[in-house]
């Protein structure tokens, strides 16, 4: 069994007693976290090392970052999203290969304010993702893609649909993006094995967001069909969520047999 967990850490060096913990009492094989924010010499290597995990991350200052955890060794790692012909200083995308499985740590962009040149990125780095995973596929290697992708897939997806109309998470365009991803053959780990509505994975420090559970769910596990055939179990665990101080995002797993 292979358990891979996502998450939005929203600054490693703020959370780490949260991370730490959770390595604890979760025990995941892979770890896939985003918004580090921090340079990869700043990263808590040490403290992580001695639960028994190896470190790969692509850190930048205050900003972004992506890192992966494992307990077996990570290899052939690719540090950035190909297609930007190097023009994309951003870190958003690990990519490595962890006893034979392809994982991949993703950060997307948010895309907001609409009509900005943020919102042209968001749809740009899409559509560079949607073809690095065409690009797996056609490798017909099992691979795992994973992060915060800053889209609500539906409307189900969203405490209130009308109240986000005008936010890039909930676009029609980053929808159909989204599905582009997804429709080439992959699997939603969560809501393939239960699609209830309304599940969320982020909650605003704003409006008591969390205690009233006004959330999104905008992380997700994507599968590619020889992966999803191994998938036994998946969730959100929202116990970090309600700790102090706590990461605005909440795990999110699956397990592989």
């Amino acid at each position: 069994m292979v358990k891979i967990a996502t998450w939005n850490v929203n600054s490693v060096k703020a959370r780490l007693p949260h991370l730490l913990d959770f390595l604890k009492s979760s025990e995941p094989d892979i770890v896939l976290l985003q918004e580090i924010k921090c340079v990869d010499e700043e990263f808590p290597r040490l403290e992580i090392e001695a639960l028994g995990y190896n470190v790969a991350t692509v850190g930048q200052k205050s900003y972004n970052g992506v890192a992966i955890l494992a307990r077996e060794p990570i290899k052939d790692p690719l540090r950035r999203l190909p297609g930007a012909d190097g023009s994309d200083e951003q870190a958003r995308y690990l990519e490595a290969t962890i006893g034979g499985l392809r994982v991949a740590s993703i950060y997307l962009p948010n895309g907001n304010p609409l009509g900005t040149e943020k919102f042209d990125y968001k749809l740009a780095w899409m559509e560079r993702l949607r073809t690095r995973a065409q690009d797996l596929l056609s490798e017909e290697r099992p691979f795992v893609l994973a992060g915060d992708y800053n889209v609500c897939p539906t409307d189900a997806d969203v405490f209130d649909p009308i109240a986000f109309a005008g936010d890039a998470l909930c676009q029609p365009t980053s929808r159909a993006a989204f599905r582009r991803i997804v429709n080439l053959g992959l699997t939603d780990a969560v809501h393939a094995l239960d699609p209830t509505p309304h599940q969320y994975t982020f909650w605003d420090y704003q409006a008591r967001s969390w205690e009233q559970d006004h959330g999104l769910r905008i992380d997700h596990i994507l599968l590619s069909p020889q992966t999803a055939d191994r998938l036994t179990a998946a969730g959100i665990d929202k116990t970090p969520r309600g700790k102090p101080k706590a990461s605005d995002h909440t795990p999110v797993w699956c397990e592989l047999a």
